[in-house]
C-alpha cells in the first residue's frame, strides 16, 4: 500500500484519499484518455522513422533501415538552411517577445483605473484570437507596394520608392518575428498578470514608506515575486525554440523569399504532406523533438542554477 503526505505532514492513505477525491478524479478521466488516445497512441506511429514505410505497406511489415534517414537529413543540403532559419527566426521571437510579455504585464498591473485596465488587457489579447490566415494577409496587404507601411514611409521621407517587403528574404525575420510578438505578447502576459495579484499590497506600502521609487518597487518586489512563473515561462519558450510556427511561415512565405523563410517545420510537412516522403519527415520531426526536449532539461537546470527555482 502506497503512503502520502499532505503539506503539513499528516499521512494519508493512497486509496483512501483516491475514493475521497473520486467525483474530482471523474472529472479529470476524460482529459486523461483523450492525452492517450491522441497523444501517447499515436507515438506507434516514430517507428517509421526507422523504416522504409511507404502507404502500401503496413507499419509491422517495412524493412527496418536503422538510422539511414537521420544520416540522410544530417547530408541534406537544406540542413542547415532549414536549421539556421528556425533557430534564427526562433531565437529573435524569444529575446524580443519573452521580455516585452513581462514589461507589458508590469506596465498594466500599475494602471489604477479597473475600466482602463480591462480594456488594454482585452485589446492586447485580441490579436492572439486571429488566425494565421486572417493576420498573415492583413501583413501582405500592409507590406504590399501600394500598403499602409509603404505608403507611411514615402509620406515621411523615409524611403523614395515602395519596397516590396516580402519578396526580399532579408525583411522576411524582422517581418515573422514582429508579427509573431504583436499576436502573442498580450496573451503571454496572462501568468505573470494573474501572479502579480498575488503580491501582498504590504509589501508595497512598506516600500513607499521607505521612500522607495515606483522602479524600486518593481525591481525590488514585483519581478521577484514572480521568478517562478517567469522561469517557467522561460524553460518552455527555449524548449519551444525549434517549433517555428507552422501557420506562420505557410502564409507569409513565397519562393523569393524561401531561403529565409524556409524552417524545419514547413520542411516536414513538404516532405511528409505533399511529397509523401513519411519515413523521412518524421526521422526529421524526431530530431527536432529530441533537440527540444535537451533544451527543456538543459533551460531547466541552467534556471535552477541561476534562481535556485525548479519547475519540476
Amino acid at each position: 500500500m502506497v503512503l502520502v503526505c499532505n503539506e503539513k505532514g499528516v499521512k494519508y492513505v493512497f486509496w483512501k484519499k483516491l475514493k475521497k477525491q473520486s467525483f474530482y478524479q471523474a472529472m479529470v478521466l476524460p482529459s486523461v484518455i483523450f492525452m492517450i488516445i491522441f497523444n501517447f497512441v499515436p507515438m506507434y506511429g516514430i517507428i517509421i522513422a526507422f523504416k522504409d514505410y511507404s502507404v502500401l505497406d503496413t507499419i509491422g511489415n517495412a524493412p527496418w533501415v536503422g538510422l539511414d534517414y537521420f544520416k540522410e537529413f544530417f547530408s541534406d543540403p537544406k540542413f542547415w538552411l532549414v536549421v539556421k532559419n528556425t533557430f534564427g527566426i526562433s531565437f529573435f521571437k524569444l529575446i524580443i517577445g519573452f521580455p516585452l510579455a513581462i514589461l507589458l504585464a508590469v506596465l498594466v498591473n500599475e494602471l489604477f483605473n479597473a475600466k482602463f485596465k480591462k480594456m488594454v488587457q482585452t485589446v492586447s489579447y485580441l490579436p492572439h484570437f486571429l488566425s494565421w490566415v486572417i493576420l498573415g494577409g492583413m501583413f501582405i496587404s500592409w507590406l504590399s507596394d501600394s500598403g499602409l507601411v509603404n505608403n507611411l514611409l514615402m509620406d515621411a521621407s523615409i524611403i523614395k520608392e515602395p519596397i516590396a517587403f516580402l519578396t526580399k528574404p532579408n525583411y522576411y525575420w524582422g517581418i515573422a518575428v514582429i508579427s509573431d510578438v504583436w499576436k502573442e505578447v498580450g496573451w503571454n502576459t496572462i501568468l505573470y498578470i494573474a501572479a502579480m495579484t498575488g503580491i501582498n499590497p504590504a509589501l508595497y506600502e512598506a516600500a513607499k514608506m521607505d521612500g522607495a521609487s515606483k522602479f524600486q518597487q518593481i525591481i525590488k518586489i514585483t519581478i521577484p515575486s514572480i521568478r517562478n512563473i517567469i522561469a517557467l515561462t522561460l524553460v518552455l519558450a527555449v524548449g519551444g525554440l525549434l517549433n517555428s510556427n507552422l501557420d506562420q511561415t505557410l502564409v507569409l512565405q513565397n519562393p523569393v523569399n524561401y531561403s529565409a523563410s524556409e524552417v524545419i517545420n514547413s520542411y516536414v510537412f513538404k516532405l511528409g504532406i505533399q511529397q509523401g516522403d513519411f519515413s523521412y519527415s518524421t526521422a526529421v520531426g524526431l530530431f527536432t523533438s529530441v533537440v527540444s526536449l535537451v533544451l527543456v532539461v538543459a533551460s531547466h537546470y541552467a534556471t535552477k542554477k541561476i534562481s535556485d527555482t525548479s519547475v519540476f
